[in-house]
């Protein structure tokens, strides 16, 4: 059983480890991997795309704890998802409504424990950690309450950018399927073309291809793509 830490959180700071300390406290020794910490800061909408996409690459059993939560604090929920055989605790603010929409098989509960020292300002220590431990050590049955939750009117895809990698590459909100081969997307007023990989275009040229998650990604070789573009997170992406 593993836990992977999904946040805006940066490597920085204690936050991190604070999160894992609480992980520790109910489940010593359980494997914790930091699958993202610079998810897009504040904005739930472009990281649960980004969310929803990195999610495969990991087996059933596995638990997610999500904090990208500018509302922390104020009305939204505390829920947990279980999506496909994985679990997803985190905010209720759009987070985890991506990973739900792509889920042949979905359940959403209400997180109605609350710890009797609660922060009004780090629920992911504080209540989506432990949750999430709970989870791992099968626990937490007494603590979630089952939640009736509609995602009417939320797009499976997002023609949008949701993340740059270290590389200045940029990932879409959208998925790659086969009516997409040999397209071209349109970008800042450019149309790009498709590669399958770097090695087939000349050095500094923009192209767009599959990723290792299946989301459309626009790159430019051996250049970074969202200082030769201007890109910044949110923009658009056209077909």
């Amino acid at each position: 059983m593993a836990i992977a830490l999904f946040t805006d959180f940066g490597r920085e700071g204690p936050y991190l480890g604070q999160m894992e300390a609480a992980i520790e406290q109910i489940v010593p020794n359980c494997k914790v991997i930091n699958l993202v910490s610079n998810a897009p800061t504040a904005d739930p909408l472009l990281s649960a795309y980004l969310l929803a996409a990195l999610r495969h690459s990991f087996p059933a059993g596995t638990i997610f704890l999500c904090v990208v939560d500018p509302s922390v604090g104020g009305e939204r929920a505390a829920v947990a998802l279980k999506a496909d055989e994985q679990w997803f605790v985190g905010p209720d603010n759009g987070l985890l409504n991506t990973v739900a929409a792509h889920a042949g098989q979905r359940a959403w509960f209400e997180i109605i424990w609350r710890p009797q020292d609660c922060s009004a300002s780090f629920h992911g220590r504080d209540i989506f950690a432990p949750i999430a431990a709970r989870l791992a050590n099968n626990t937490a049955e007494d603590r979630l309450r089952p939640l009736d939750k509609p995602l009417a009117g939320w797009a499976e895809d997002l023609p949008r950018i949701i993340y740059f990698d270290h590389y200045g590459n940029a990932m879409t909100g959208l998925r790659y399927h086969a009516d997409w081969q040999d397209k071209t997307i349109e970008v800042k007023g450019l149309r790009i073309e498709q590669a399958n990989t770097f090695c087939e275009v000349s050095q500094g040229q923009l192209f767009w291809y599959k990723n290792s998650s299946g989301l459309i990604e626009i790159a430019a070789n051996q250049d970074d793509a969202r200082t030769v573009l201007n890109l910044k997170l949110g923009d658009e992406v056209g077909c």
